[in-house]
């Protein structure tokens, strides 16, 4: 499965690029890379982050959008949103940013990685064994 995606605003550390393609890694449910199209401020050429679909890995993570973060990606109910949260692999263990997922509207193909104010979800989680 591959999706095309269009960002309303750069990824963090990916600008400028808003132009992506959610690339499903096959045998591992639940996990995707986001691949991008393009060269980053950085001169990364075509970067890739490894993102996890929440339902699948962490069904208890439900954050509050607001209605601003709501219309920005339009969508219209609660179905539409794919939620996401960036994956970073280490030796010692995958720790997931809880503080800022992506969220993908999954009618127009728009996403956001939305900065959840307000809200006490730390920046790098440990990712518990399933």
């Amino acid at each position: 499965m591959n999706i095309p995606l269009t960002f309303t605003v750069p990824p963090f550390g990916l600008e400028p690029l808003t132009s992506f393609t959610l690339q499903e890694v096959t045998g591992a449910e639940g996990l995707f890379a986001l691949a991008g199209h393009g060269t980053t401020a950085a001169g990364t050429e075509d970067p890739r982050l490894f993102v996890l679909d929440a339902a699948v890995h962490l069904p208890d993570y439900a954050p509050v959008i607001t209605e601003e973060q709501t219309a920005l990606l339009d969508l219209r109910d609660a179905g539409e949103a794919m939620l996401l949260v960036v994956a970073n692999p280490a030796e010692s263990g995958t720790t997931v940013n809880l503080l800022a997922p992506v969220i993908v509207n999954a009618r127009t193909g728009i996403g956001a990685q939305l900065i959840l104010e307000g809200q006490d979800h730390p920046l790098r989680a440990v990712l518990a064994r399933r």
